[in-house]
């Protein structure tokens, strides 16, 4: 049995590939046959979508989305970005390869960068540095990449549950690069980012896997606190939702579920102390989500399993979720959306 092998540590990296390899070969024959498991899609044609992979220290990666194949959930995935030491994934997206996308990092600068100025890489790469592109200071982390155009606003979060709207077009083509939109004394770094069209609801998480939800147009210009957060949390994720949306919430033990809104009520006001959104040691992340999309995992060792949403059942109370991707001694640490990817 692959869940009783013993310590690897001590043998040749490519062994342990190879060993590894056949484990991702065993589970997904395991789940081929089995029969409480949705049929998965078949991989799609060749598209001009692409998959964006950026590590801690500032190595990024684009890669067709049609070479990534899906698997059922609960897989182990394949290795995507090919890192050194402990220089981890943290940001995975999905753009267009004539996008352009605006880079956000945690001191709150912002810049702009075309998909075409990286270089089509294979699943498994190590990439390039950003600061070859980017005059990124030292120790700046990137915590989003959002194509650019996606809406009226961008939502900036920040680590203790400080949110703020910026405009699109302060965004847009005429911006001086490296231009701060947050103050690093309103809630401390940012970590998350997302559009929005401006007349809808906020879902804001944390670590601790509590959540609110709240009117996006109670946030005033200069920012607000959007969630209460206790000292030993801190807030990891920010969506823009409707009354009707589903919401992907995924730990860290690979564990996923789909919230509804329906059943996750609004409150009239930010600032309050959020309530538990999913079961979980330590939330990853959170985004909006339909059956009609297809969902990226990566994790701690680099990586990836793609599933169809529609394979995680939806649920308007509070639960521990399902098994997303399958992990030993690795954790998740980013997702992505492909929206209308499991569209035949």
């Amino acid at each position: 049995m692959i869940d009783e092998r013993p310590d690897l540590s001590g043998l040749p990296a490519e062994v342990v590939a190879y060993i590894e390899a056949l484990e991702i070969a065993v589970q997904n024959a395991r789940a081929t046959s089995s029969s409480d498991r949705p049929t998965p899609l078949p991989d799609e044609a060749p598209t001009t979508k692409v998959i964006l992979t950026v590590s801690r220290l500032g190595m990024i990666k684009r890669t067709p989305r049609h070479f990534y194949g899906r698997q059922r959930r609960g897989g182990m995935g394949v290795f995507d970005i090919d890192t050194q030491g402990d220089d981890a994934p943290c940001v995975l997206a999905q753009a267009d390869e004539s996008d352009v996308v605006l880079l956000l990092t945690g001191d709150g600068r912002a810049f702009r960068l075309p998909v075409a100025a990286l270089p089509e890489s294979p699943v498994r790469a190590r990439g390039q540095e950003l600061r070859d592109l980017l005059p990124l200071r030292p120790n700046e982390r990137v915590i989003g990449l959002l194509p650019d155009g996606g809406g009226q606003y961008v939502v900036l979060l920040s680590q203790r549950g400080w949110v703020r709207r910026v405009l699109g077009s302060y965004l847009g083509k005429n911006l001086i690069p490296g231009t701060s939109f947050h103050d690093l004394k309103e809630g401390g770094p940012l970590v998350a980012a997302c559009w929005s069209a401006g007349d809808g609801d906020l879902f804001l998480a944390t670590r601790d896997g509590k959540a609110i939800r709240f009117m996006e147009r109670q946030v005033p210009a200069r920012g607000c606190l959007g969630i209460r957060v206790d000292p030993v949390d801190e807030a990891v994720a920010v969506a823009s939702v409707r009354a009707d949306d589903g919401v992907l919430l995924v730990g860290e033990d690979g564990q996923g579920t789909i919230r509804l809104m329906s059943g996750f009520a609004a409150n009239k006001v930010p600032a309050a102390g959020g309530k538990v959104a999913m079961k979980t040691e330590c939330l990853v992340g959170a985004a909006r989500v339909s059956e009609q999309d297809d969902v990226f995992v990566i994790s701690r060792l680099g990586k990836l399993i793609r599933f169809a949403a529609g394979e995680i059942p939806a649920k308007e109370g509070v639960v521990q979720g399902v098994a997303g991707m399958s992990l030993r001694a690795d954790e998740v640490v980013a997702l992505a959306v492909a929206v209308g990817a499991a569209q035949p």
